[in-house]
């Protein structure tokens, strides 16, 4: 188990959060049409300019960032739950030795269960830490304190920040597009009941402009997210080798290994699989902490 010897641990931008800043440029232009779209349809209850409505629609989102509106909120809109007594005190144990090994105030941070089957967690905003109800019970001690020093690595390199701002820029991009398809589904019915042809020809004429929009703002979430997964796999290893740093290297490991022993750890099998997949392999990730481990050994 790792000792509290581990330095205090800071935050500081490292270069998977740089890389991770990609996704969010992809989505700026689809961001910046839904939002135009938005203040167009609510043009006649305010008196704002686009540029003052899109400044204030994007500083909105920093509030995902205040710790209240990600218990309250965040941890929702991901589809996560606060942990029940019992998850909690096994996750609390861990993260207790976590925080002090890394010189970290335990009560600045948020633990949440998101329910799944497997062993899976993730960071997001400033202070959320997600782990699976599947993790928080299957898991020993050592091995759930393996799991929370590597999502406290993303917080530690801010690699969360990128993440969160594009989940709220895709929150009106995703919405205009099944908006769009709905609208587009109506047009098409309303164009196969019309008699009149001039009308049919404008209800087609709406329903295609309408499927056109619609997939734009789809192509362009699925660059931003295939920008994220290929960000994701250079953090994911930048934050298992800051796990290691911190003394859970051996824990990690463990945790990963039983991802391995379960059979869970599918491996791409083409450059397809590659690019729409997140994470790396876990047999890649064991193999690359158990080096870098044996590195920091023989520095000693």
């Amino acid at each position: 188990m790792a000792t509290s010897r581990s330095s205090p641990r800071s935050r500081h931008a490292d270069g998977s959060a740089l890389t991770a800043l990609a996704p969010v440029v992809a989505l700026l232009p689809a961001w910046a049409v839904t939002i135009a779209l938005l203040w167009w349809i609510t043009g006649p209850f305010h008196d704002i300019s686009y540029a003052l409505f899109a400044l204030v629609a994007f500083i909105l989102g920093a509030a995902l960032f205040i710790r209240p509106a990600q218990q309250f909120v965040l941890v929702r809109l991901l589809g996560a739950r606060m942990p029940r007594r019992d998850e909690r005190d096994r996750l609390q144990r861990a993260w207790l030795v976590v925080a002090q090994a890394s010189h970290v105030p335990a009560s600045q941070f948020i633990l949440a269960i998101a329910d799944g089957d497997e062993v899976n967690a993730f960071a997001c905003g400033g202070h959320l830490m997600v782990v699976s109800s599947y993790a928080v019970n299957e898991l020993d001690h050592d091995e759930l304190c393996g799991v929370l020093a590597h999502e406290l690595s993303h917080h530690l390199g801010l690699h969360t920040v990128a993440l969160t701002v594009s989940q709220w820029l895709s929150l009106p991009v995703v919405l205009f597009a099944q908006l769009g398809f709905m609208l587009q589904n109506v047009a098409d019915v309303t164009a196969n009941t019309l008699r009149v042809k001039s009308l049919d020809v404008l209800g087609r004429t709406v329903a295609g402009t309408l499927t056109i929009i619609s997939w734009i703002f789809i192509a362009d979430l699925s660059l931003a997210r295939y920008l994220s997964n290929a960000a994701g796999k250079g953090a994911e290893f930048r934050a298992d080798r800051n796990a290691v740093e911190l003394g859970f290297g051996k824990q990690l490991s463990r945790a990963l290994r039983r991802v391995v022993d379960e059979g869970r750890d599918e491996r791409p099998k083409n450059w397809r699989d590659r690019i729409v997949t997140s994470h790396p392999p876990a047999r890649t990730r064991v193999a690359r902490i158990d080096a870098y481990q044996r590195q920091l050994q023989s520095r000693r």
